[in-house]
């Protein structure tokens, strides 16, 4: 009789913790607000430069600035967006740490494709001088698929990972585009980085601050 209850409490702390972690898992709701800023950001800065491109004038500033800028609201999103989660799923540390290395892997390629234009602008221009005209091989129209390269990369493990497919095919569209991008113009590359914002952070972003909002009535609605 004792061991009938022993094992009887052994499945019930086992159904117990599973019931725990399930709803640590549902209780987390991304607002969405980090996705939709930094997909409008992208998709602004890509389209800005291909204006400049397109029309010949030049900002007294790099537009891409302000994604340096943006580091600092987004600080502030994810410190309030920590405050307001009652629940930490055991996934989330995962999530954080990965979008935290795409970070630091998109710093390292920015720092690397400086040097080569560093390196590559003095021997363009003695080409020029030499031949004049410009050179065939122009390294600019080469780094659109890099970022969309590392674009893709977390966006689709997040999507994959929290199953949320609108940011599952955003990474995979970000995968095509890089593919494409190798053999296009720049003006289209800048097209499809702007596209790939959009598709891959921006509208997943708008439809998590939905089910963010859904999510608020609901426990608003509980707790009535």
């Amino acid at each position: 009789m004792e061991q009938q209850e022993k094992q009887l409490t052994e499945k019930e702390s086992l159904a117990l913790i599973a019931t725990m972690i399930n709803k640590a898992k549902d209780s987390y709701h991304d607002t969405g607000i980090g996705a939709m800023m930094w997909g409008g950001l992208i998709a602004i800065c890509s389209l800005v430069k291909l204006s400049e491109i397109h029309f010949g004038y030049e900002l007294p500033f790099d537009i891409y600035l302000l994604t340096i800028i943006a580091v600092i609201p987004q600080i502030f999103i994810t410190i309030r967006e920590k405050k307001e989660r009652k629940v930490k799923s055991y996934d989330d540390a995962y999530m954080d740490y990965i979008w935290l290395g795409f970070g630091i892997c998109i710093f390292l390629l920015i720092f690397i494709i400086n040097n080569v234009f560093r390196v590559w602008q003095p021997v363009a221009e003695e080409y020029r001088q030499l031949t004049g005209h410009r050179p065939f091989f122009r390294f600019n129209e080469f780094i659109s698929p890099l970022f969309l390269l590392l674009y893709g990369l977390p966006t689709f493990i997040t999507g994959a990972a929290c199953k949320f497919k609108p940011m599952l095919w955003g990474g995979i569209f970000c995968w095509a585009c890089c593919i494409i991008t190798i053999y296009t113009s720049i003006k289209a590359d800048l097209l499809l980085t702007a596209a790939s914002a959009i598709m891959a952070w921006l509208i997943p972003g708008i439809l998590m601050e939905k089910e963010y909002r859904h999510y608020k009535r609901e426990q608003a609605t509980m707790h009535v």
